[in-house]
């Protein structure tokens, strides 16, 4: 394989062989921020099996966990972070904030609760 433009080790030689291109999805090259180490114990079938599909993807087992890791982690952050809804209940709430109902009893009255608990 042939390195690639902005992967170097410290001493400025070219990478001879990278990372499959699977590795760097969504990970940037940042050769100037300091690393931290991350480390796991785990059992000999648990090491076998990260060893095996690490192997089947050209990867070692740290780029594997570390690229498995990162893309759940991503994926765990959307999911709490993202609220999805149908197109149904989108158009019900853009509906609701276009014309939004009259304040009933329990609204006031929470309202009313809310204030004598909050200090302005």
């Amino acid at each position: 394989m042939t390195s690639l433009a902005g992967w170097q080790r410290a001493d400025g030689s070219a990478i001879d062989n990278p990372v499959p291109k699977w590795h760097r999805i969504d990970m940037k090259p940042v050769l100037e921020e300091p690393r931290k180490r991350i480390t796991a114990r785990v059992s000999d079938s648990v090491r076998d099996t990260l060893e095996q599909a690490a192997e089947l993807l050209g990867a070692t087992v740290n780029q594997f966990v570390v690229q498995t890791a990162y893309v759940e982690a991503q994926r765990v952050i959307e999911r709490e972070s993202v609220i999805r809804l149908s197109q149904k209940d989108a158009r019900t709430i853009l509906a609701l904030l276009d014309n939004p109902p009259k304040p009933n009893k329990r609204l006031k009255d929470a309202v009313k609760i809310y204030k004598g608990m909050v200090r302005a």
